[in-house]
């Protein structure tokens, strides 16, 4: 099973967007997929039909069973959400012994799908600290903006800090250049920056597309709004990208660089200007 943690401290970046339209399009190739909201905004309850009154919350505070949270919005996509009663999450996590262990301890409950997409929340809290313990493989959305290349570089250390820390080895496979306008000079001279330093992990970008804005309203991912559009074409390619990596999780194949040693490199060569 893979775990992929959508994540960037920064927000505005199609994070939700991101971690939607992939969990789509990999159900969409027969894979079994759980998407969970870990932000109290909820916005893939807004972004995809649910109709289960129990949410995340409930379930990591045991008021619910894993079942009873499911959403089940196609043959291969489930769906926990969350809502405003995730606000309350890092209270309960605080009365736990342990709680990167608790968090883990309940996702590890969860063991029946191909992958598990989380929408991370813009933060680094004791949930999303939990679940980038849990995951395997990080993928992080970026606008092709300046303030976004810093954010970025952020959310890069504060992953090696984390590993360091807790002796973890989170892969950053992916950075998703998006809300990519081509005819911009300042997003072209971005992307071109994120090329030069992330090349090795660096996707193709998401272009901006209006068909990505509608999607949310009409309940369904890009796939199901408009198969046609850019957003689609540039979705399905990521979407590509990530099965491409499927043969390194399997457990004969052998493991992949450690992201301390990955992180560590990249750092040394990113050089933000001022």
């Amino acid at each position: 099973m893979r775990t992929i943690c959508v994540i960037n401290q920064k927000g505005g970046v199609g994070k939700t967007t991101t971690a939607v339209n992939v969990a789509a399009g990999l159900s969409r190739k027969d894979k079994k997929v759980l998407l969970i909201d870990l932000d109290p905004q909820g916005n893939i309850a807004h972004s995809l039909t649910t109709t289960k009154q129990f949410s995340l919350y409930d379930f990591l505070t045991s008021k619910c069973s894993f079942i009873d949270a499911i959403n089940h919005l196609g043959e291969n996509l489930d769906v926990i959400h969350s809502n405003d009663s995730l606000t309350k999450i890092d209270v309960f996590l605080a009365k736990q012994s342990s709680p990167h262990q608790y968090i883990k301890n309940k996702f590890a409950e969860i063991n029946e799908y191909d992958y598990i997409i989380f929408d991370c929340a813009p933060s680094l809290g004791l949930l999303n600290q939990g679940a980038l313990l849990f995951a395997k493989e990080a993928m992080i959305p970026v606008s092709t903006q300046y303030l976004s290349l810093t954010g970025l570089t952020f959310m890069v250390e504060a992953i090696r800090e984390l590993n360091e820390h807790f002796d973890h080895n989170l892969q950053i496979n992916y950075i998703v250049p998006t809300l990519h306008d081509a005819r911009n000079k300042t997003n072209r001279n971005m992307l071109a920056k994120l090329q030069k330093d992330y090349k090795d992990i660096l996707t193709s970008p998401i272009r901006i597309n209006a068909k990505l804005s509608e999607a949310p309203a009409s309940g369904r991912s890009i796939f199901g709004y408009d198969k046609s559009s850019r957003g689609a074409k540039d979705y399905g390619d990521l979407v590509d990208k990530v099965t491409l990596l499927e043969s390194d999780f399997r457990e004969e194949s052998a493991p992949a660089q450690p992201i301390s040693l990955r992180v560590q490199q990249l750092m040394k060569d990113v050089e933000i200007e001022d």
